[in-house]
């Protein structure tokens, strides 16, 4: 289930306040690589292995959040924090 466009324009990053948009299909796939390997940690320091079918990005690209089933989780402790993923990830 995808974020509908109204609700994604209201979103912003609970930290930053910066809007977010969508990650692409080939970002999803690269994080989802990544997840695979386990080498992906939320800011609360959780490993997180579950393949992922949606998320969304800060606009500064620093920060993602996890959708699932439709709901965004715009939690600061929810969020990735992209410098732990290599350089070309995203």
């Amino acid at each position: 289930m995808t974020i509908d466009g109204k609700l994604l324009e209201i979103l912003c990053c609970p930290v930053t306040k910066s809007p977010v948009n969508h990650l692409t299909a080939v970002q999803l796939k690269a994080l989802n690589a990544e997840l695979s390997q386990g080498r992906v940690r939320n800011i609360a320091g959780d490993t997180l292995n579950d393949e992922i079918q949606e998320g969304l990005i800060t606009e500064s690209g620093k920060t993602i959040y996890l959708v699932k089933d439709g709901i965004p989780i715009m939690l600061e402790d929810e969020g990735i924090n992209t410098d732990q993923l290599p350089d070309g990830v995203l």
